[in-house]
């Protein structure tokens, strides 16, 4: 038996210095394993604050694009309005016929009655469309 015991002292002996070994490999590992998790930490934090950085410098770059572009686009459009403009202003220059028509159509679509007077300045019947009677003029 004397030969028994030793080797079951001696099993109880190196799982004793195992769990020994494991405990000190922890209270030496798990300080420098908590400094490894905050630098990798810190790392993903600067990561992500460098990437949210590009990102909004990429929305800002485009906004000032699109911005820029639609000034261009404002701009070609009011050199267009203003050609436009000259060519109708140089076409009714000469033409008041045409003048004189344009404005009897246009009160022909808004539900005016026109009467030519030696002014050209048109009597219309206000109170045509609240009354039923028409108004007498004098």
């Amino acid at each position: 038996m004397d030969e028994e015991n030793k080797t079951i002292w001696a099993w109880v002996r190196n799982i004793g210095l195992s769990i020994l070994f494991l405990v000190i490999l922890f209270m030496t590992g798990c300080p420098q394993y908590n400094v490894y998790q905050q630098r990798k930490d810190g790392e993903a934090q600067l990561a992500h604050a460098t990437s949210s950085r590009e990102i909004a410098v990429a929305e800002a770059k485009a906004k000032m694009e699109s911005a820029s572009l639609l000034a261009q686009a404002d701009t070609i459009r009011a050199h267009g309005v203003a050609a436009a403009n000259k060519i109708i202003g140089a076409s009714l220059k000469d033409n008041p016929e045409y003048l004189q028509w344009l404005w009897i159509d246009h009160i022909e679509k808004a539900n005016v009655i026109y009467i030519p007077t030696e002014g050209n300045l048109p009597i219309m019947e206000a109170g045509r469309l609240g009354n039923k009677q028409p108004v007498e003029q004098k």
